[in-house]
């Protein structure tokens, strides 16, 4: 399908890898795109390795199922390089982000020989700097939408702006602390 953009996550429960996935959605959606975002459940509990997926296309989705060939490959958590297959099916053309505050040339190692594009970004480093807790999902959303282009970054951040606005009217010290990590992640990413 011409346009379709498909991103696998990778985390573990509790680390906001589904709420990222289900917010790309939502952002790329009131920019009039098509979308799907959707975890895949299992027994899924706190620290457990969870999976979820977006589709964004200019045009109608048909397709219903899980990603088995993404364009792209987000992996919250490192230690799951490991124990997850996370370049499985992952398109050479396309590329994985890694949340890590280690070289890139360490990481290559554990990729399974995947040679497509290979970017970081120290998660941790910019919640600090930025929310003062550690929410990995906030800088992972907006480094995958630099590394992929999904959408344009200018937009991506109006809209985050305002479904932020929305989600956190009470709390204006949350919104401008998410909106701090998503500029501060669309420059770590390397």
């Amino acid at each position: 399908m011409a346009n379709l953009t498909e991103i696998r996550w990778h985390g573990r429960g509790g680390q906001g890898a589904k709420t990222a996935a289900l917010l790309l959605a939502d952002v790329a959606f009131s920019t009039g795109k098509f979308v799907q975002g959707f975890p895949e459940y299992g027994p899924e509990r706190m620290g457990a390795p969870i999976t979820a997926y977006d589709r964004i296309s200019d045009h109608d989705i048909r397709v219903h199922s899980n990603i088995y060939e993404p364009d792209y490959v987000v992996v919250v958590d490192e230690t799951l390089l490991s124990s997850v297959d996370v370049t499985n099916g992952l398109k050479e053309e396309g590329a994985i982000l890694v949340n890590t505050a280690k070289d890139k040339s360490e990481i290559i190692p554990l990729l399974n020989g995947y040679k497509g594009r290979v970017f970081t970004i120290d998660a941790r480093h910019v919640c600090m700097e930025t929310l003062g807790k550690y929410f990995p999902n906030t800088p992972m959303l907006a480094a995958i939408v630099k590394v992929s282009n999904v959408l344009d970054q200018d937009v991506f951040l109006k809209e985050m702006e305002e479904s932020l606005k929305h989600k956190f009217a009470r709390k204006p010290e949350v919104l401008e602390g998410n909106m701090k990590a998503l500029r501060l992640a669309l420059e770590e990413v390397h």
